[in-house]
């Protein structure tokens, strides 16, 4: 079987899974929902019934967030990974969701009504993702090392962290009970009323990042010759850092920070696949992300009645073991 093959084939049973796990993910609450509730929430929506409601309201926008977080930070991943040359690379782990989440601090715990808005969070995540990016980007430029660059994305990690503590500590008790809840990490904070706008900026980033897959191959090969093949390596760079930042600014500010899934699906896809064709791994990406971030909360649906689990921390918990078997792998 050719490889171009395999990968169709690949590609096609993601295709197949992620609506058939999507539908699991709606039934796999505690309560039981039939689908004609599910269909008369959208076309016939009756205010009055709880069922309806559910559906409405808390199900079907934690699905279709599921998706957009997995997909969009697997993606966002892939593009840092590929941007620095840098398995280890990610928007979490090199700060960038660290920046978008003190940008929303500052929003949460200023008490200025813009700031607290979903407009205003949402600003502020995008520019803190977008900041951050820069700085690490700046740095990349002295730093040839992938361990250096690792070090100063921790570094980086913690005085975002020593910001918050510090902002914490002169807020108000309503604030930073606000902030606290939403540092955990939910996919239950979006309104039905808010995915269309929030799934039109996604789309947005999944087209843009469609037209960069030519350049992002011949990255690939190293600046020198990107450069010898007419790429424009200032531009290619800054386009990466706002794409980065729209996707993890964007889940970060609905979905507050999710950790390893920006780091370890762009791997474990590279495994799989086993090509630099940007195409194939984009897509790949973004079906393999949103897959896994369904299952999580699957897993976390089942176990809600025993007690709750925080996406970040059960992410955290699946993903930190695959990431240390990667840093184990690069050091051999």
């Amino acid at each position: 079987m050719s490889i171009s093959k395999r990968h169709t084939i690949i590609i096609l049973v993601l295709l197949l899974l992620l609506p058939i796990i999507a539908l699991v993910h709606l039934f796999a609450g505690q309560i039981n929902i039939d689908g004609s509730d599910y269909l008369s929430s959208i076309f016939s929506y009756d205010s009055t019934d709880s069922y309806q409601i559910i559906a409405r309201e808390i199900r079907i926008p934690r699905m279709i967030m599921a998706i957009i977080a997995g997909a969009g930070l697997s993606i966002a991943g892939l593009l840092m990974q590929t941007l620095f040359n840098n398995p280890l690379a990610g928007p979490y782990v090199l700060g960038i969701n660290s920046g978008a989440s003190l940008f929303v601090a500052f929003s949460i715990m200023t008490g200025i009504p813009f700031f607290t808005s979903t407009l205003g969070i949402t600003a502020n995540a995008l520019i803190g993702a977008f900041v951050f990016g820069m700085i690490i980007l700046f740095f990349s430029r002295f730093l040839r090392s992938q361990v250096s660059l690792l070090l100063v994305g921790l570094m980086l990690g913690s005085f975002t962290g020593a910001l918050v503590s510090l902002t914490q500590t002169i807020s108000e008790a309503d604030e930073l009970k606000v902030f606290t809840l939403w540092a955990l990490g939910s996919l239950q904070k979006v309104e039905f009323g808010q995915i269309l706008p929030i799934f039109s900026v996604f789309f947005t980033g999944i087209i843009l990042v469609a037209f960069t897959s030519k350049s992002l191959n011949i990255l690939v090969l190293g600046e020198e010759n990107a450069r010898l093949l007419g790429v424009n390596i200032k531009k290619a760079r800054l386009f990466i850092i706002i794409l980065t930042a729209l996707f993890t600014g964007l889940i970060t500010a609905f979905c507050g920070p999710i950790a390893f899934i920006g780091l370890a699906v762009p791997n474990l896809v590279r495994m799989i696949f086993k090509t630099q064709s940007h195409l194939t791994l984009l897509i790949s990406c973004a079906l393999t992300g949103a897959i896994f971030i369904l299952l999580c909360d699957i897993c976390i649906q089942l176990i809600e009645p025993h007690f709750m689990i925080p996406i970040n921390v059960f992410t955290s918990i699946v993903g930190a073991p695959f990431v240390v078997f990667i840093i184990l792998k690069k050091l051999r």
